[in-house]
């Protein structure tokens, strides 16, 4: 063998390790939520992976006071006024809109939040459907809070009203 060949098959074993070694397992996420034109809505929205799913946890300020729609959409695009090009609800399994509780559901039907007379709202819940890895990944997916409370039962989109805070869910550093 010639002494190029010598040189060159560890730097493709190298290369090939990399290529083969296992990806690390992804455990929390978070996103910035910022307003859609004409909305006051900001904050943060964080995702940790637990034994039964997925610990959703959220400080927004910026709403009006009352409850409010609040979804996983299939897209992470946030290069629009009116969030629209976020798509639709995340929605892998083709299913009728509904509520976190509820059989029928999109697996980016996270339900409601509610903000207090300050337009504040800080809390958490835990949902079984969404995931950080795999099929039900909301990774790369956008976050969406709505104008208006979301019914649970009227397709596509809960009657929620406009979309006004959007944030794309990315990894975050392990805590």
């Amino acid at each position: 063998m010639n002494r190029s060949m010598w040189l060159a098959l560890p730097a493709a074993l190298l290369l090939a390790g990399f290529a083969f070694a296992p990806e690390k397992k992804v455990t929390s996420a978070i996103a910035v939520v910022h307003p859609n034109q004409g909305a006051t809505v900001n904050g943060v929205v964080k995702f940790e992976a637990t034994a039964k799913g997925v610990k959703v946890s959220w400080d927004l300020k910026g709403l009006a006071p009352g409850k409010h729609g609040f979804h996983i959409h299939e897209l992470g695009n946030t290069d629009c006024p009116d969030g629209k090009c976020a798509g639709g609800h995340f929605n892998p399994e083709g299913k009728k809109h509904g509520g976190p509780a509820t059989a029928e559901r999109h697996v980016g039907d996270l339900g409601n939040i509610e903000a207090d007379a300050k337009g504040e709202s800080k809390g958490e819940m835990e949902d079984a459907m969404i995931a950080l890895a795999g099929a039900h990944s909301i990774v790369g997916r956008t976050v969406m809070l709505h104008e208006k409370a979301d019914d649970l039962k009227t397709d596509p989109a809960g009657d929620a009203g406009a979309r006004i805070g959007v944030g794309v869910v990315g990894i975050a550093k392990e805590e």
